[in-house]
């Protein structure tokens, strides 16, 4: 979704991309009254000929493919590590010799960033119980 600041939303590209596809207009024109660049509007107007309406909508910026993400082999052996012995990235990342800044991503990432949510024996997330006052168990 756009933010509410954008110059061109879904609705505005269609209108600059009809002016310039249906009614003739120069992309200089069309990106003048719209206060964009003249390769904007040519962007526009080719994505509303390639796809008509539905190609004015955002897309995702996610890309298509990551060359360089962590194998998951890798990833299980540093997830094991971490529940077995409840290293951090530091000792995990000597161990498997692999940066400690990709241990800590990894981690973040399967969510088990933190020890000090486990009990360090049983490997069990901490309950902490309150109470009104001392002895009220």
């Amino acid at each position: 979704m756009s933010h509410p600041n954008a110059t061109l939303t879904p609705r505005t590209r269609l209108r600059l991309a009809r002016l310039v596809v249906e009614h003739g207009w120069t992309h200089a024109e069309a990106a003048k009254m719209f206060m964009v660049a003249a390769k904007t509007a040519a962007k526009w107007a080719q994505r509303y000929r390639l796809e008509g309406a539905a190609g004015m909508a955002d897309r995702s910026s996610r890309p298509h493919h990551s060359p360089t993400r962590t194998p998951e082999h890798l990833m299980r052996a540093i997830v094991r590590l971490r529940w077995r012995h409840r290293l951090g990235p530091v000792q995990i990342a000597g161990r498997l010799n692999v940066p400690a800044s990709t241990v800590h991503a990894v981690l973040v990432r399967c969510r088990i960033n933190r020890l000090s949510r486990i009990d360090r024996v049983t490997g069990e997330p901490l309950r902490r119980y309150e109470h009104d006052h001392p002895g009220s168990l």
